[in-house]
């Protein structure tokens, strides 16, 4: 997070893209945590990276649903669904926001058992 780069389209890190195949996996993020760092059958899939939760026009609801919040080195982590687009989205706020999240708290046991 510290190498952060806005992108041009306001979207993700211009700095980076999801390229490393890992095969029985597919496509991955690189130094983002195991569980939201795959990409799966959405290959066009970017991070958004906000800094702050209160400063995002981010809103989770009924079209935006948050399902996973993970805590890494102070940045909250969300995987979600927008269901009427049928699109998962990963966000990261550049905080520990995981009170304001209403969401499955995934914890450091969670990722160890993850493949």
């Amino acid at each position: 997070m510290s190498c952060f780069e806005q992108n041009e389209a306001g979207v993700g890190c211009g700095k980076h893209v999801a390229g490393t195949i890992m095969s029985g996996v597919g496509t991955l993020f690189l130094g983002m945590p195991k569980g939201f760092n795959r990409l799966g059958v959405h290959a066009e899939m970017k991070p958004i990276i906000l800094d702050t939760f209160a400063s995002s026009d981010w809103q989770y609801n009924k079209f935006n649903i948050p399902a996973w919040k993970y805590l890494l080195n102070g940045h909250t982590f969300v995987r979600g669904m927008m269901p009427c687009r049928n699109e998962p989205f990963l966000h990261v706020f550049l905080e520990d926001c995981l009170d304001k999240i209403d969401c499955r708290l995934i914890t450091q046991d969670d990722i160890d058992q993850m493949d």
